[in-house]
């Protein structure tokens, strides 16, 4: 299939089919990293937005215009800085001495791929300008509301090593990501691929996103999306979800739970993952192996536990082991 195609139905082997074929294009420009491409192809077809967190050099930004380039989309970038103002994320009016009227000068949220590059260097209220676009995919300028294009989503980084300068989210704008992915080093065979790659033949360190083709349009995407929006859900699975949820908010160690937001991100998560592995329904498993990317950053350790050196992972993984999923 190429990328000229514009069906307005869509099969779950020919889905599957696609979805495998961006993981091979996006793969061509970044080497490794199969589970931060696998868990954000997750979030893409859910609809949601990717919060991803790694030391700087790992490959986000190539990450972020490799997808952009395999659903034939526009991308944007965003240097969240200390100095960053609502208004140079959102846009504003301007008035035009020519025309003499005033006219909207949209800024960089009006795209499909929104790359906030560590978001958590500018303060809150910064931050909080995107919050509407991230839940409803439209922007508000001076009391008018504009449409962003579809699909949308946004991808938001940020440094785990660097505290001095940065601001913490917001738990309201934490909870607007479906997934927290941990981006990590390479192995060692992949980082000998990767420097093989950009020290041959090239001028700089500039890692090259040419070779990566549109395998679908934004919307053959958003096809997909109401696809994976419409696999099967058993009740009793949705029950798993949400007990596991709840687990959250009462167990020792956690001082705040995920609330009702996670149960619905962990449904939506888990249809994808669902859809990649072509299969018109959700298993328990479905929900098992992609609760910890959905809860990790919608829950907070209790003091004791941080100094003991424990992590938000370690407590859902005790919660996923004592909560009975249903038989499949």
């Amino acid at each position: 299939m190429t990328h000229t195609e514009t069906e307005t139905t869509m099969t779950l082997e020919h889905a599957s089919t696609l979805i495998q074929a961006m993981k091979n294009e996006i793969g061509k420009a970044m080497i490794g990293q199969q589970q931060v491409i696998h868990e954000t192809l997750i979030a893409l077809l859910a609809g949601g937005n990717v919060l991803i967190e790694g030391v700087p050099g790992l490959g986000k930004t190539l990450l972020v215009k490799s997808i952009a380039q395999a659903i034939d989309g526009q991308f944007a970038r965003i240097q969240f800085t200390p100095d960053l103002m609502p208004a140079d994320i959102t846009g504003h009016f301007m008035f035009d001495a020519q025309a003499q009227n005033f006219k909207v000068r949209k800024g960089p949220v009006f795209t499909n791929l929104l790359l906030a590059d560590e978001i958590n260097r500018a303060p809150a209220k910064t931050q909080s300008a995107l919050l509407e676009v991230m839940q409803e995919h439209q922007v508000t300028i001076e009391g008018k509301t504009f449409p962003v294009p579809l699909p949308f989503m946004t991808l938001a980084t940020q440094n785990p090593l660097e505290q001095e300068g940065t601001y913490s989210l917001p738990e309201a704008q934490l909870d607007r990501f479906l997934l927290k992915i941990f981006i990590q080093y390479p192995q060692h065979e992949e980082e000998n691929r990767m420097v093989s790659s950009v020290t041959s033949h090239q001028v700089g360190d500039k890692l090259d996103t040419s070779e990566v083709k549109a395998i679908v349009t934004p919307q053959i995407l958003q096809n997909m999306q109401t696809l994976c929006s419409q696999i099967e859900v058993d009740p009793a699975v949705i029950d798993y979800a949400v007990r596991v949820v709840r687990a959250t908010r009462e167990w020792q160690g956690l001082s705040i739970g995920a609330g009702p937001r996670g149960s619905i991100s962990l449904v939506r998560a888990a249809r994808a993952q669902a859809l990649i592995q072509q299969r018109d329904h959700v298993t328990p498993d479905d929900i098992k192996q992609i609760a910890i990317p959905t809860l990790r950053h919608r829950v907070a350790l209790a003091p004791e536990m941080e100094l003991e050196a424990h992590s938000s992972d370690d407590l859902l993984h005790a919660i996923l082991d004592k909560t009975e999923a249903p038989r499949q």
